[in-house]
Formats: C-alpha cells, structure tokens, sequence
C-alpha cells in the first residue's frame, strides 16, 4: 500500500517551461535501471547537472529557496514518448503533485499509476502561481483531492481540477491497480459464483 492522498498543503518548485517532454524529464541513457527508487537522482538529469557531474547553479532544482513536494510546471507537460520512468523519476525524487495548465495524456496516466497527482488549471491560474512563487518561495498551495481544488494561499484564489473517480479513489485509498483487486476480491468472487 501506498502513502494516501488527502489534502497537500505544501511550497513549491517552479518549472515555468512549456513542451517538457519526456526526455528531459528522465534521459533516455537511464532506461535500463530496474530500481525505480534510483530514478529520483536522474530527474532531469541534463539540466540538473554539467558534463562533469557538478549541479549547475542556475537550475530550479539546485536552488535552495525552493523546495516542497509540488512541481508547477508549464504548458504541455510530459510529452514526447510514453516512458513511464519519467514518473518513476518526479515520484522518485519526491514530488506528490504536478500542476500545470496541459499534460500529455500518456504522462498524465503513467503520474497517476505512480502515486503522483497530475493537477490541470487555466492559464491564468498557472501564470498567478508562478508570479507568487517568484514573489515569495515560501509561499504555499493546498491541493484538497477529496474537494478537487487547487488553492493558492498566498492570493486565496482556487480552482476545482478534473480526476477519473477511480484514480481518485485509489489515490485516497493508497492502492494501485493490484491492491484495488485485492481489495474486491470477495466482490470478485460473488459476481464468479453469480455468473458460472
């Protein structure tokens, strides 16, 4: 079982960039790891680290005034090819919510089969988060998934965001697709005995 989702009230990491796809989210170089723990360190492996595998300073992630276990990230996000260690790596490293304003479809799937809350807001709602975060990395968001909103608590603004009932349910209930058929397998097996 996995860590439930509830309500996240947490600072943000900002990634405003449009069109992140898959590649830069994990290199392609690191596919063949099996660990999917050992996929955090890679996250954005080329833009995190030079060629001699020193962290440059001027990337988000190396930065110490930002921190916290949601990602905000631009237009578009998670395109590219299907793999699914692009969500091994945002879940490895410890993000528990993306926000962003569009997810390829593909990614967005493969987040929430790895225990990490794909968050879909207007334009305007992305853009207001990124000024407030630039304005102050210590400002908050609560993520409400049982409400289905998204608040900036700096501004007080919220939105409601979209999720398939079942995600959402296991999501708040920490299952994945094995545990929910264990979970129902007394269901399972009545509907089997009404069905023979």
């Amino acid at each position: 079982m996995k860590q439930k989702f509830d309500i996240i009230t947490s600072t943000c990491v900002p990634l405003p960039l449009e069109n992140v796809d898959t590649d830069q989210i994990i290199p392609a170089r690191y596919l063949k790891a099996t660990d999917k723990e050992a996929f955090g360190d890679k996250l954005f492996y080329d833009w995190r680290y030079d060629n001699n595998g020193e962290p440059k300073k001027d990337f988000v992630l190396n930065n110490p005034i930002y921190g916290g276990c949601i990602l905000v990230a631009g237009k578009n996000f998670g395109s590219g090819s299907s793999r699914e260690h692009a969500a091994w790596a945002i879940a490895g490293y410890g993000f528990r919510v993306v926000i962003s304003s569009f997810f390829a479809d593909i990614h967005k799937n493969n987040e929430l089969n790895n225990f990490v809350l794909p968050v879909v807001v207007s334009e305007e709602f992305l853009a207001e988060l990124f000024n407030t975060i630039q304005a102050n990395p210590k400002s908050e968001v609560m993520v409400d998934l049982p409400n289905q909103r998204v608040t900036n608590l700096a501004t007080g603004h919220s939105e409601h965001f979209e999720i398939n009932e079942y995600k959402k349910h296991c999501l708040m209930n920490g299952l994945d697709d094995i545990d929910y058929l264990i979970d129902n397998k007394q269901l399972i097996e009545e509907w089997e005995k009404k069905n023979k």
